[in-house]
């Protein structure tokens, strides 16, 4: 199973996987809206014969008076790939691009009050919380609820992984250096021995050649029923 980023040749089969999964669907319109407006942010599962088994459609928010936040607009695996934790991966994946990108501060959703299985993921296993509850958001009357994950734990969590592989690439750099330096002074070594003249015992005033040496040296759900 491979996660990667969605690009618009992918965009017709997650509509299609939308139209399977879900009640909520959009024109073909929406998606090239959210893939090339925010192209970092969604994301799709494919099989191992590159067949698309899972999406989540996210954005960023566009509010001025709010701090930088995103939005998963629909997120949505076949029911042959359920319980293989995509649904939590995909939402990982789209929630740290949305850190990286753009220094999202925290990323919300919509989901119905009767998808039990979407309400666990979101509450259990990501961390979301309830806000408030829309009456009649969706188009058959069904309350939504309105929900968000605080990313800023994330956002540390990656700043310090940066710092450790700065860290690492650091120590890694300089082991290197040595051993060029080490080696560069060991063949400047050998160079002069072989370009040395060599000593006679004639008794002419030659003097002995003085030794000079330079070196220099040198990185598990159902279906999830969401909408902007």
């Amino acid at each position: 199973m491979n996660i990667r980023n969605a690009r618009p040749g992918d965009l017709v089969n997650m509509q299609h996987c939308n139209l399977l999964c879900l009640p909520e669907n959009y024109q073909m319109k929406y998606y090239f809206y959210h893939v090339l407006s925010w192209p970092q942010l969604s994301y799709i599962a494919e099989d191992e014969d590159g067949k698309i088994v899972g999406y989540v459609l996210a954005k960023m928010d566009e509010d001025p008076d709010d701090v930088p936040h995103g939005h998963i607009t629909s997120l949505a695996v076949k029911r042959s790939h359920r319980r293989l934790g995509l649904a939590q991966k995909l939402m990982d994946q789209a929630s740290r691009a949305m850190v990286e990108n753009f220094s999202a501060k925290y990323v919300s959703l919509h989901v119905r009050k009767s998808n039990r299985a979407a309400l666990h993921l979101y509450s259990n296993t990501l961390n979301f919380q309830v806000c408030e509850v829309e009456p009649k958001y969706y188009g058959d009357g069904e309350d939504a609820y309105a929900m968000r994950r605080d990313l800023l734990q994330m956002a540390g969590d990656l700043r310090r992984q940066l710092e450790l592989k700065k860290r690492r690439f650091m120590v890694l750099g300089a082991g290197e250096n040595q051993e060029i330096l080490g080696s560069a002074l060991s063949g400047s070594g050998r160079a002069y021995r072989q370009e040395a003249p060599a000593a006679t015992d004639s008794g002419s005033n030659s003097k002995e050649p003085r030794e000079c040496m330079n070196a220099d040296g040198p990185d598990s759900s159902e279906y999830v029923n969401l909408t902007s």
